[in-house]
């Protein structure tokens, strides 16, 4: 019976510290230019490359890559996160998206993290334009990268449609997943 009470506790302490952090973060994003998101996704980038030189080698393969360099996810039992990114192909920006995602299940707290997408496939990059947008699971297959597999991944033996790296990765909760995740094109 305490140990439940210490647990209610904590996750009700987490939760009050987190939401007001939460709330002024979403309404940061929100209210970043596109100038400010075209460096911050540059800088997101540049920290990926120094982490991960695999991202950095499958980057000068990719027809594009979609950078998001900080997504905040917040939740008790229900959850969301939520971030804008843009679309890049070669140093050059070609649009805007946003991410966001809802869940539902045992969760508690607030994270943040970035995640880049490599399109590595024209029929990636059309699948992008012509919905849109797109649901990370449905169209293109897209190959999320953790350190395991990086460490057995080359150039050569790219042959998936799309390459997904999380980094940055900040907060109380443990683990990040992509899976689901809606992209949705904004105007900026």
């Amino acid at each position: 019976m305490m140990n439940t009470r210490h647990f209610v506790l904590a996750v009700g302490l987490a939760l009050a510290a987190a939401v007001p952090m939460t709330a002024v973060t979403f309404d940061q994003a929100a209210a970043a230019s596109s100038e400010d998101l075209n460096k911050d996704a540059d800088q997101a980038l540049q920290t990926l490359y120094r982490t991960n030189p695999v991202a950095q080698n499958i980057s000068k393969q990719a027809k594009a890559v979609l950078v998001f360099p900080q997504i905040v996810k917040a939740g008790l039992v229900f959850g969301g996160s939520y971030g804008e990114g843009v679309l890049k192909m070669g140093p050059r920006v070609v649009d805007y998206y946003n991410s966001f995602s809802g869940s539902w299940g045992l969760q508690a707290g607030v994270q943040s993290y970035g995640y880049a997408v490599f399109l590595m496939t024209d029929k990636a990059v059309d699948y992008i334009n012509k919905t849109q947008g797109w649901e990370i699971g449905v169209g293109p297959t897209v190959v999320v990268v953790n350190d395991g597999m990086a460490k057995n991944l080359s150039t050569t033996t790219l042959k998936d449609d799309a390459y997904a790296f999380i980094f940055d990765q900040k907060g109380l909760m443990a683990g990040v997943t992509i899976e689901g995740t809606k992209i949705s094109r904004i105007k900026r």
